[in-house]
């Protein structure tokens, strides 16, 4: 008899989905978080996600954009989190606390991504058509951080509290300041010709140029001064 070949069947991992991802990104990324049934009840970052992610299915697969605008907007009352129904969120976002954050219609998020309150993802003009930014995987934008324009953001970048991003930012960078500039790419600092001039140090050699001009024009104005008085002086002796 022939031995009989016995087939094992390799059963696939079943992909999570995406509310799951973004449930243990809240969990795994804020300590605060003591567990799961505490995230879904009272974490407004994980309902304006949940709110999206059904907005976007009227706004996408059913074409009910006003439906879709509706559900987004009642979230927007009940948490201070705007997401527009056509933005691209992949799964493993987690909006930490969220008041006053928006995202625009055209942006796209990765996975993995954190932002935090007050952060905005929005475009610079009335140009139709891709406007928003793009985030890779793994970002992380602080609170107060803007994020302007159809630009793109790297995978594993940090964009710091208070920040205006109006540039591409590539991957593992770091990004502080108003304009945006890079400060560190991976583990080490940048090259000073990779550094963008800070604006107060240039104002500041401006006015330091501009006081050298005027203590010249006054030494001047004190050598005419002095060959008057002598020239008077000649004067009255005679």
């Amino acid at each position: 008899m022939k031995d009989k070949k016995i087939k094992k069947t390799v059963q696939k991992p079943r992909k999570k989905s995406k509310l799951r991802m973004d449930l243990e990104s809240a969990r795994r990324n804020d300590p605060a978080a003591r567990n799961y049934f505490e995230i879904w009840l009272t974490y407004a970052g994980y309902h304006a996600v949940r709110s999206y992610r059904r907005a976007h299915f009227f706004h996408v697969k059913l074409k009910l954009k006003l439906l879709a605008r509706i559900i987004s907007q009642v979230s927007r009352f009940f948490t201070g989190i705007e997401i527009h129904p056509g933005a691209k969120i992949a799964g493993g976002i987690f909006i930490d606390h969220g008041t006053g954050v928006v995202i625009g219609e055209t942006a796209e998020i990765g996975e993995n991504c954190t932002l935090y309150q007050g952060v905005t993802l929005g475009g610079t003009g009335k140009d139709r058509g891709k406007r928003h930014p793009t985030l890779g995987n793994n970002v992380m934008v602080s609170a107060g951080a803007k994020v302007l324009g159809p630009i793109n953001i790297g995978d594993n970048a940090k964009i710091g509290a208070g920040s205006v991003v109006l540039a591409d930012v590539p991957e593992n960078c770091t990004v502080v300041g108003v304009p945006g500039r890079v400060v560190r790419r991976g583990g080490s600092r940048p090259e000073l010709d990779q550094t963008f001039p800070d604006p107060l140090v240039e104002e500041f050699a401006h006015i330091s140029c501009a006081l050298e001009t005027l203590y010249g024009q006054i030494a001047g104005l004190e050598d005419e001064i002095a060959k008057l008085k002598k020239k008077v002086l000649q004067g009255e002796k005679k």
